[in-house]
């Protein structure tokens, strides 16, 4: 059975990873109100929340022709590769945010959870970039991977400065 996307379903994936990271981070930063941290941690919400709506004006700015658009794929890897991507590995949909940092009470293991997520995100976006053609906003796409390596680099810095 083929499993096939269109562009405007990868674009509102996106959404949904970034409102999941958004929500994930805010959960995050209210155990820890007396912190560093928990600013760190809204930030990286409020840059989620602008990814957000970065990727609904690109699935907004869509023509009818190309919202159907696919980039060649006969063998529907990159659709498989999006699905099982989106669909339980970057800032997982079906888990509740404050169920997974249940019984986190450090925040070196919020910070790990928070970079596996943001390395899932960027190889997630690197695959959505090869749906997206240049005049469709691919340069928008890289954008937002470079942020969240931005992203991946200050969780890092800030769990090295635990250690």
């Amino acid at each position: 059975m083929s499993i096939t996307f269109n562009a405007f379903e990868i674009f509102e994936m996106a959404e949904q990873i970034e409102r999941n990271g958004a929500k994930f981070y805010r959960t995050a930063a209210k155990a820890f109100k007396d912190s560093g941290i928990a600013q760190t941690l809204l930030e990286l919400a409020d840059m989620e929340d602008a990814h957000e709506k970065v990727f609904a004006d690109m699935r907004k700015q869509l023509s009818e022709k190309r919202r159907g658009f696919m980039a060649f794929d006969p063998e529907n890897q990159m659709a498989l590769y999006l699905q099982a991507m989106a669909g339980g590995r970057v800032f997982d949909m079906k888990k509740d945010p404050a169920k997974q940092l249940a019984g986190v009470d450090n925040v070196a293991d919020i910070l790990k959870m928070a970079i596996d997520a943001e390395k899932d995100s960027i190889v997630f976006y690197i695959g959505l970039k090869n749906f997206v053609p240049p005049k469709a906003g691919k340069d928008r796409v890289e954008a937002i991977i470079n942020e969240e390596m931005g992203h991946l680099i200050l969780l890092t810095l800030k769990l090295t400065v635990l250690a």
